[in-house]
């Protein structure tokens, strides 16, 4: 939902649909990571200031924290346009992407590289609501295109998959190698 004054301001008296909420969502991130940066880095004795391991988390994970709160503060004395948990629907529902690309990284050990692949391609392709043969033509090469490069040219280490085993012998060494 758009202001009704589209004037571009610096500081605005209205606050977008979900701002609120994202503003206390990146806030509590926020302490949330800096609450257990002394479990995940270290302040190692001998050490210079700036060779510490904890203090570039520490002073990006304190920044954070700071202009979150401040975002807070100031996104709450703004007035309130309607529409907040409408926005965060949107957000929640994109989170069915996140599902699917684990679905895809679960199915490659099963499936094999180039199987998986092209069938996320053109399942995503479907999905994001295309219907016709062109754009499914471009996502095969698209995923054709990703395993060639991946597999083949930058000879990235992925486990082959589990259906290359009923291949005959020559076919599964060459897609175990290149696919």
């Amino acid at each position: 939902m758009e202001h009704e004054d589209a004037k571009p301001h610096v500081f605005p008296n209205a606050r977008k649909p979900g701002e609120l909420l994202f503003a206390m969502l990146v806030l509590a991130l926020a302490l949330l990571l800096i609450s257990q940066i002394g479990h995940q880095t270290t302040w190692l004795p001998g050490k210079g200031f700036a060779a510490q391991p904890r203090l570039w988390p520490l002073i990006g994970l304190g920044t954070m924290t700071i202009f979150g709160a401040l975002h807070l503060w100031s996104t709450s004395r703004n007035n309130r346009t309607p529409g907040r948990w409408r926005e965060a629907l949107v957000w929640v529902s994109s989170l069915e992407y996140v599902f699917w690309y684990l679905l895809y990284v679960a199915s490659v050990p099963y499936a094999g590289y180039l199987l998986a692949t092209l069938v996320f391609c053109l399942f995503l392709t479907w999905r994001a609501g295309y219907r016709s043969a062109r754009p499914f033509l471009v996502a095969a090469l698209f995923g054709l295109a990703v395993v060639l490069f991946f597999k083949t040219t930058l000879n990235v280490k992925i486990p082959g998959g589990a259906v290359y085993e009923h291949l005959p012998s020559g076919a599964r060494n060459f897609m175990l190698r290149y696919f």
